[in-house]
């Protein structure tokens, strides 16, 4: 049996969908769907049983689960801006705590999600502990357990990985609201609005040209799986493309497939702007000296684990995200602009 946590979440319920690609049907999906119109993003999967949240804690608690290949650990609050830090600490710290000492006291290979956010502000993206300065508690929360494999690294009973993911996008993360990607926010703007509004420029970049590294979910799921392969491989990778693009890009790439798919051609940059299909509005206030205007992933210990596959530009991986909305229903193109 494998365990994936979070499974009815965005980068979990892609996570089963790649389990299931490969062969994978007898999976155990924890979540928590108090809100459960996120029961959607496990449709069309093939999972084994299901468990709350806090049920599948009791369980690790008591030792009372058996027979598991791997656990890939997704579950957590992904909310950046939540403030209740006894939360935080205790549902992403310690309950992350407690089911890697479980899984290192029956040798089951332990997968579990990281975050970008524990650079801070950067500038430096490479995994090393002179560069983690986390802003939030969030942050925070993911860097100390990520220290705590670290300090284990010289004695451990079995596989432990940590994924640094940045900006991840992709299918089923419509449940995750203003937490969504910028794809998903982009989209959704064309479509009620005919526009794309993105930040004008500040702390030295042009208007919309801050630039993150964007990565498509679906190469997410292939470094998950790399892992899942390679069980001899420990340690903390960064889980980008190693490629920061603008937001200008993602704009771009949204409005231009959209029009595609509408029948109409492609503009450029300037055109989409000129048109006013992409807008700029004044930087928040409250957003300065609080913002990652550049990240990109340092790919050398990821490459070194023996990852070859070439990563989606954002101009393939957002036109794909939005085929596959509009092909499954979730986008409506007669409503655009």
């Amino acid at each position: 049996m494998i365990i994936v946590t979070g499974a009815a979440g965005f980068i979990g319920s892609n996570l089963v969908r790649g389990l299931n690609a490969r062969g994978y049907r007898n999976i155990l999906a924890v979540d928590d769907l108090t809100d459960g119109d996120k029961f959607v993003n496990l449709v069309g999967c093939q999972v084994a049983d299901y468990l709350h949240k806090d049920e599948f804690r009791r369980l690790v608690t008591e030792n009372a689960l058996s027979k598991v290949e791997a656990v890939f650990h997704q579950g957590a609050c992904s909310d950046t801006t939540e403030r209740n830090g006894q939360y935080m600490m205790d549902n992403n710290y310690r309950v992350t705590r407690e089911l890697f000492e479980w899984a290192q006291s029956r040798r089951v290979p332990f997968i579990y999600a990281s975050s970008a956010a524990v650079y801070g502000a950067g500038p430096n993206y490479v995994e090393a502990l002179a560069n983690e300065k986390p802003l939030n508690v969030y942050g925070y929360s993911k860097f100390l357990f990520d220290q705590v494999v670290r300090g284990r690294s010289d004695r451990l009973a079995a596989q432990a990985v940590g994924l640094r993911y940045f900006n991840v996008y992709g299918p089923h993360e419509q449940h995750k609201g203003r937490m969504a990607s910028v794809a998903f926010h982009n989209m959704n703007q064309f479509l009620t609005s005919g526009s794309v509004r993105l930040f004008a420029g500040w702390d030295g970049y042009d208007d919309g040209g801050q630039m993150r590294d964007f990565i498509s979910v679906d190469d997410v799921v292939s470094v998950n799986l790399h892992f899942l392969e390679h069980p001899e491989i420990n340690g903390i990778f960064n889980c980008g493309t190693g490629r920061a693009q603008p937001f200008n890009d993602v704009a771009s790439s949204v409005v231009n497939t959209l029009r595609e798919l509408r029948g109409q051609e492609k503009l450029s940059l300037g055109d989409l702007v000129n048109e006013g299909l992409i807008q700029y509005v004044p930087f928040p206030d409250d957003l300065k000296g609080r913002y990652q205007s550049y990240t990109q992933a340092d790919m050398s210990a990821l490459r070194a684990s023996g990852y070859t596959a070439e990563f989606k530009s954002v101009q393939s991986g957002v036109a794909d995200y939005i085929r596959y909305q509009v092909s499954n229903g979730h986008l409506m193109l007669d409503s655009a602009a």
